[in-house]
């Protein structure tokens, strides 16, 4: 079953963008012989590190966004483990963030439809009951 799965990784901020493009095409290469399909990969560009990491503190960010069984998803996560100039990654699986999100947009848009229905046919609200002289002083 193919799931949908982002994978961010950062690659040390002296490396060459062409260098940066063939890991990128190294990691498509193997998701498509897996099986897998890369939706779309972005890269964010150079960004100041939290904490230094590998004696970095700034490094070059890519997100890849890819749909792919498990398996596949843990080959790609070893070779970026084993590939030098990456200095941190991480792998989410968003499948259920996306499911839950079209359930929310499903139920926001029937709330929306009833909204939109004319006043008219709402039921009338009930009468109270009128209250007794004793429930009053009890009161």
């Amino acid at each position: 079953m193919q799931r949908s799965y982002e994978v961010m990784f950062i690659v040390r901020p002296d490396m060459e963008e062409a260098d940066v493009d063939k890991l990128i095409a190294g990691l498509e290469q193997t998701i498509n012989h897996g099986g897998g399909v890369l939706k779309s990969t972005e890269k964010l560009g150079r960004r100041k590190l939290a904490y230094m990491v590998r004696k970095f503190n700034d490094g070059n960010y890519v997100l890849l966004v890819i749909q792919a069984e498990g398996g596949l998803v843990a080959e790609v996560e070893r070779r970026l483990r084993v590939t030098e100039p990456v200095i941190k990654f991480i792998t989410v699986r968003t499948d259920e963030e996306e499911k839950r999100a079209d359930k929310i947009k499903a139920i926001r848009a029937t709330r929306k439809k009833l909204s939109a229905q004319p006043a008219a046919a709402a039921p009338a609200p009930e009468a109270e009951a009128p209250v007794t002289t004793e429930a009053a002083a009890s009161a």
